[in-house]
């Protein structure tokens, strides 16, 4: 069983000694500001949520979504806490940190996620395999390092990110605290392991590269995870609750901005949205006092958010034993009063929200700028490492346009292929959509920067 004081550990990944004490702020707040004040996040304000490049002021985007996710978790990781602390008799500990945990580590849950959503990811993954360049990279790797860029994740991504690319300078990048960087981290394993891992959600997708494997193995000690296989741990029980924060918002708010792009019906949104309020009834009346739809659609979701919340968090404590021995192999919102519900809102996204129109048409050419930007950068950097100042004048030229921390010192890349392709993809996936698809543009030809 892991021990919920060894899971709230401040130790911060890559400092030797500790923060001192704050009366104004605890270290899980401090985490979370260092999330809000940092560049990757920041970027989040211009990636894909659902519908890329939209012109809509309303619609999410990736930050929007990001802070209502942290809002929820908020709530159920501080409910969960204070069930927690009093079932064991927690002592120093308040469901208030609980709560700022879960919020920080939903802060940042999406903040490796490449542009156009997870249309991108695919478009990386497709482009090692069905680009000349991409499979001669493959070809140079060992096994383990393949994997990494076969199965493309923004997970990894995002435990690359905020471990070690934010703050390059400092080990341990951002220095979060372990306890955020377990509950972040909802797939505890590397992309290759040794043998087929347990089944359950938790190996679903993997959740650190080759390269930040020995990154997570430190959090992982501090929290007391149990190891699994070697590249692989228990999943930290907070993060149950990150993922299902994730779904809530995901599932319900989806279909409202699907909605007010008038790609969804107004009865059809009612539809699906009514029976998570817990009182049809009783809602139903309070929508006839609502003038506007738009404002009937935001109080439903608003009431089943609120539901599905109580829900989750009666979920946890009901499994907290199962949970905390690592056998918990699903996911809290299948396990709910609502979880039927929840899965039709889900389908709709399916066959609905994500299929239409205007989504597939920015998403297919999202494959284009990804892959167009990939194979120029990655010729652009196999051909220094290789030739130095004998590679062609346009490698000479193109390396200028990608930053230094990407290339190494004075821009000469690493003799290492997967340190050096790793990078690229680092600064690719990093991209907002509007500078990847600016900057393809310059590339190609279509469009030239003016004097």
């Amino acid at each position: 069983m892991m021990d919920w004081n060894c899971l709230l550990s401040r130790t911060r990944l890559g400092l030797a000694r500790p923060h001192p004490d704050s009366e104004a702020r605890t270290d899980f707040q401090r985490d979370f500001d260092r999330i809000v004040f940092s560049s990757a996040f920041r970027r989040l304000q211009d990636k894909t949520q659902v519908f890329p490049l939209s012109q809509s002021d309303y619609v999410r985007t990736r930050l929007t979504h990001s802070l209502e996710v942290s809002s929820v978790g908020r709530s159920l990781g501080t409910m969960v806490g204070d069930s927690v602390i009093k079932r064991h008799g927690l002592k120093s500990v308040y469901p208030q940190d609980f709560g700022a945990v879960v919020a920080a580590a939903c802060l940042a849950h999406d903040i490796g996620n490449p542009p156009f959503g997870h249309a991108g990811e695919d478009a990386i993954r497709l482009w090692f395999t069905a680009s000349a360049t991409g499979q001669a990279v493959l070809e140079s790797l060992t096994e383990s390092q393949r994997q990494d860029f076969l199965r493309f994740e923004g997970n990894a991504q995002g435990f690359r990110i905020i471990a070690r690319l934010q703050s390059p300078d400092n080990p341990g990048g951002m220095q979060l605290t372990c306890a955020t960087l377990g509950t972040f981290t909802k797939y505890p394993c590397a992309s290759s392991l040794p043998a087929e891992p347990p089944s359950g959600i938790a190996f679903k997708k993997f959740g650190f590269y080759q390269d930040d494997t020995d990154l997570f193995a430190e959090v992982a000690g501090q929290l007391g995870l149990e190891p699994v296989l070697p590249g692989a741990w228990s999943r930290h029980p907070l993060a149950y609750l990150v993922e299902a924060a994730d779904d809530i918002c995901y599932r319900i708010i989806d279909v409202e901005d699907a909605f007010r792009l008038q790609q969804m019906r107004f009865e059809d949104v009612c539809d699906l949205l009514l029976p998570l309020t817990g009182e049809a009834d009783r809602a139903r009346r309070k929508m006839e006092h609502i003038t506007r739809s738009k404002e009937k659609i935001e109080y439903l979701r608003a009431k089943a958010i609120g539901t599905i919340i109580d829900q989750v968090h009666q979920c946890f404590m009901r499994h907290e034993d199962a949970i905390l021995a690592g056998a918990f192999p699903g996911e809290l919102l299948d396990a709910i009063p609502a979880a039927g519900a929840m899965q039709a809102l889900k389908e709709c996204g399916e066959n609905q929200v994500y299929v239409s129109k205007p989504v597939v048409e920015v998403e297919a050419a999202g494959f284009e700028v990804l892959g167009g930007l990939l194979e120029a950068f990655v010729t652009t950097v196999n051909d220094l490492a290789m030739h130095g100042p004998q590679a062609s004048s346009r490698s000479r030229m193109l390396i200028h346009l990608i930053p230094e921390p990407f290339t190494g010192p004075g821009r000469r890349p690493s003799g290492d292929p997967y340190r050096r392709v790793l990078a690229i993809t680092d600064f690719v996936s990093g991209m907002t959509d509007s500078y990847a698809v600016t900057l393809f543009k310059k590339l190609t030809g279509i469009s030239l920067p003016t004097g």
